[in-house]
């Protein structure tokens, strides 16, 4: 519960046929850092679908709320996030899942925040709420077309549909309705280095736990060329990665079927999890 905000909560889906601790992948939602809920993955994927794959496939899902960018600036959405994962290693045994065993999987600006959660390191971009001692680590991410450079990110306004645009000029000054501004606008941090914090690329090294990529090739919204980049800087610095294009995908795999990149990531995590 961050002092003045609203209480941060998640939810627990935890296989029934199980025989001992089971690994567990933490998912992080979408929706520009400015709205999404921990309830539900995009609306135009099958209802449940996610969730349910990845409890079919004996995984344990915690699916997360962080605070939205109009709430709190970067990198409160990181400390959210990190918390959260403190906390369920914290509290593994107590609810079947084992703490050494700890995935991150998300879309959109959950999959910018996935990449960060798994490659930062840092005491000073740790956080100090909730469960503080255990790390935050996780040993395999899986990033659905997320951000990974902002200095190289087109605006949005170029991509959003119009309903997006009205609704988030009218929750706000128009002028600082552009999603990567509103996310920075307030931060503690000096503006270039927050710039250079909120991206992934500057955080990789030879350290970073195996990465699965999978990006529309049509992504009109976070162009693939993120993926991209994100790809030659894993490769370069010798960790294990991997980039799945998905030709005729718009964002969120808009005009094409989910279903098969959500499985392939059920099936990539279950690999690097152990089961």
């Amino acid at each position: 519960m961050p002092d003045g905000y609203r209480p941060l909560q998640l939810d627990l889906y935890v296989p029934a046929d199980r025989s001992g601790p089971v690994p567990c992948v933490v998912w992080i939602h979408g929706g520009a850092w400015l709205f999404g809920t921990r309830l539900a993955p995009p609306d135009y994927w099958p209802a449940g679908a996610l969730f349910q794959a990845a409890v079919d496939a004996g995984l344990a899902v915690a699916s997360i709320d962080y605070r939205h960018s109009r709430e709190a600036p970067f990198p409160a959405q990181l400390h959210d996030a990190k918390a959260a994962i403190r906390y369920l290693r914290h509290f593994a045994g107590q609810v079947g899942i084992d703490p050494t065993r700890l995935g991150v999987w998300g879309e959109s600006a959950g999959g910018h925040l996935a990449a960060l959660v798994a490659l930062i390191d840092d005491p000073e971009l740790e956080g100090a709420d909730g469960v503080v001692g255990p790390a935050s680590s996780v040993s395999v991410v899986v990033d659905f077309y997320g951000v990974a450079d902002v200095d190289i990110l087109p605006s949005f306004f170029d991509a959003m549909p119009q309903e997006w645009i009205e609704e988030l000029r009218a929750k706000g000054d128009p002028g600082a309705a552009e999603p990567i501004d509103v996310l920075l606008a307030a931060s503690p941090l000096p503006r270039d280095e927050a710039r250079r914090l909120v991206s992934p690329v500057t955080h990789v090294t030879a350290d970073a736990p195996p990465f699965l990529l999978i990006h529309g090739e049509d992504d009109a919204l976070v162009p693939i060329g993120q993926s991209e980049q994100l790809l030659t800087a894993l490769e370069a610095a010798g960790a294990e990665v991997e980039l799945v294009r998905v030709p005729g995908a718009d964002h969120v795999f808009l005009g094409t079927d989910p279903m098969p990149q959500i499985e392939r990531a059920v099936a990539y995590l279950r690999d690097k999890l152990g089961l």
